[in-house]
């Protein structure tokens, strides 16, 4: 979240859970097999589990995944196993308390850590990505991989991406993934690549004797967009194909007309139609979409 924070979108704007659902099964209708629920903090919204509950009786769907900082997942873990959503991506920021808490702007490394174990230790497909900040928490690298030392979790490095609350500057990036890597492989040389799947962002690995793994998203270098095949629709309804490309159109006024149901399924085909072949593409064509905040956009 952006020191000075985000304008937070007026309730009228934002997807109602029946059109939530909705737009799910229309989506669903058209091939979508899995749906990953980012924010922001998903668990902010008061009805999510209800939108979740929903969305593991979709005939179609076969993975429902959530993107959390785990610091309100707590009371939700039960009912999560129960309705069989178990792939839990955790946004966290270090593995040193301080760090942790210079990072965020609050006391809630316990909760988080506790959660994050819980999830693990429970069976959940826990992935915990870490932003490489430099002058922030790059001290910290090393450290987070001793999680998959001790659990079967991943441990996945992104780059930096220049969006508010990052450095909003394409000059270059000083930890991209290539130094991240070597600076990993100076203390664990001997580390080797395990298979990724065709539309994965991340290049993974294993440690030899360790039960987890680690992996590397070069989300500013973007050496997975030709696989790419993820679309993002957000709180408000803008559809965006690329991170790097502004909205290409908006759903949610579509979703709330007369025979929404066909447009919907048309103005889906024709965004992915016409989406850049790459990130570096959709950022010559667009200009200025670097003020927006990750946190309305989904990350």
């Amino acid at each position: 979240m952006p020191e000075e924070g985000i304008d937070f979108s007026q309730k009228n704007k934002l997807f109602t859970l029946e059109e939530l659902s909705y737009l799910s099964k229309i989506l669903v209708s058209q091939g979508v097999d899995k749906i990953r629920i980012t924010g922001g903090e998903p668990f902010v919204r008061k009805d999510l589990m209800i939108f979740l509950r929903q969305l593991s009786k979709m005939e179609g769907l076969k993975e429902i995944s959530v993107t959390t900082n785990a610091t309100l997942i707590g009371p939700h873990i039960d009912e999560l196993k129960a309705l069989g959503i178990t792939s839990i991506n955790v946004s966290l920021d270090a593995i040193n308390r301080d760090t942790f808490e210079k990072i965020t702007r609050r006391d809630q490394y316990d909760v988080v850590y506790n959660n994050i174990l819980r999830l693990i230790t429970e069976g959940f497909n826990v992935r915990i990505n870490c932003i490489a900040l430099e002058g922030q928490n790059t001290q910290d690298i090393l450290p987070m991989l001793e999680l998959t030392k001790h659990y079967d979790v991943s441990v996945r490095f992104l780059e930096e991406m220049p969006f508010n609350g990052g450095s909003r500057k394409f000059e270059g990036i000083t930890w991209d993934y290539k130094r991240i890597l070597e600076h990993i492989k100076n203390a664990y040389p001997d580390y080797y690549v395990i298979p990724s799947g065709k539309a994965s962002t991340s290049m993974n690995y294993k440690i030899p004797g360790f039960k987890g793994t680690f992996g590397v998203i070069p989300s500013f270098s973007r050496t997975f967009c030709g696989s790419c095949n993820r679309l993002r629709i957000t709180a408000t309804g803008d559809v965006i194909t690329c991170l790097y490309a502004q909205p290409c159109m908006n759903i949610r006024d579509i979703l709330r007309s007369d025979d929404s149901g066909e447009m919907v399924k048309q103005q889906i085909l024709k965004a992915i139609g016409s989406r850049s072949k790459t990130g570096f593409e959709a950022q010559q064509k667009y200009k200025g979409v670097y003020a927006n905040s990750m946190t309305s956009i989904g990350g």
